[in-house]
């Protein structure tokens, strides 16, 4: 038996469960870490079931050593250290990962750090890089630069020579952001993003926008948009439903799209996996660009790290330790 963490109505709580045995092509992890995700917030509240056949345990990242292995799983071996993309079970301590989900933690990385990789760099390479298309030298509006995703999107789109724009709701996370890499830090507490866009880009526009929020969001990120730009719609945070005014997309010949990964299957996934250690673990290992950690929690204290997550006070990633 395991220790893992269960949902009981809208809360968090520590259960047993059996320690869960790999199929073919999956490895069984140790886990040393997990990362904590806004998806997890949304599947403990009900807004997010987990996908058919996947873990009802919450936890989309781990970071830990190969236990045990199926058929079929090479070339992982029993003893590596990993980090993996997984469509839950995370917070427990034993957890099924698809082998091709699985890469070697990078040279230098602590467990903690490396638990912080898998689902912001699979989510920002997926969006940016294959679905947005960012090229060196344009221009990346993220919104919720703070956030795991953004501190994520400002080192990667600037390891590959775009510039970035980002919008955070407080003067301390946009000064973070700034010196991350951020081109520009937008405060939107304080100002219009469509105004200060428009002046930052000598009203031109921005290329790409990744953006989490919606709602409202939506036309705004109209506004602020190149002609051939693109915007990816990766979360709902200000709702799903938005007046869209066609003519600006005819004219500027914008394209809209957006994606959720979780649901995706792993022939897809491993097709980033394989991107993400060709181009990105290499910069990981150099240095170049580190995950962003804001604080740590024990798995028995999962209920906390929801409530921080949800306070909107950190920037960057929450990890539990477990």
């Amino acid at each position: 038996m395991m220790q893992a963490i269960e949902i009981e109505g809208r809360t968090l709580k520590t259960g047993k469960r059996p320690v869960p045995v790999p199929a073919s092509g999956q490895a069984l992890i140790k886990v040393a870490c997990a990362g904590v995700n806004r998806p997890d917030v949304m599947q403990r509240k009900g807004l997010y079931p987990a996908p058919p056949g996947a873990s009802d345990i919450p936890g989309l990242e781990i970071a830990g050593t190969v236990a045990a292995l199926g058929e079929s799983a090479n070339p992982l071996k029993i003893g590596d250290k990993v980090c993996a993309l997984v469509t839950g079970g995370g917070y427990a301590q034993y957890c099924l990962a698809s082998a091709a989900l699985c890469l070697p933690v990078p040279t230098g990385l602590s467990m903690t750090e490396a638990a912080a990789l898998p689902e912001t760099f699979f989510t920002v390479w997926s969006n940016v890089f294959d679905r947005a298309r960012l090229l060196p030298g344009e221009t990346l509006l993220v919104h919720g630069g703070g956030s795991g995703i953004g501190t994520t999107a400002i080192q990667l789109a600037k390891a590959f020579h775009a510039k970035v724009i980002i919008t955070a709701g407080s003067e301390a996370k946009c000064s973070f952001c700034r010196a991350l890499g951020a081109d520009a830090a937008i405060n939107y507490q304080e100002q219009d993003f469509v105004a200060e866009i428009d002046r930052l880009t000598g009203s031109t526009g921005v290329d790409v926008i990744l953006d989490m929020i919606g709602g409202d969001y939506f036309p705004r990120n109209l506004k602020c948009m190149a002609f051939d730009a693109r915007l990816v719609q990766i979360a709902l945070q200000n709702g799903v439903k938005s007046e869209i005014n066609l003519l600006p997309v005819m004219l500027k010949r914008l394209t809209i799209t957006g994606s959720t990964l979780r649901p995706r299957d792993d022939t897809f996934k491993a097709e980033i996996a394989r991107k993400l250690r060709d181009k990105v673990w290499p910069l990981l290992a150099a240095g170049k660009i580190k995950p962003v950690i804001h604080s740590t929690f024990a798995l028995r204290d999962a209920a906390a790290a929801h409530e921080f997550m949800e306070s909107g006070q950190h920037i960057g990633k929450i990890i539990l330790q477990v």
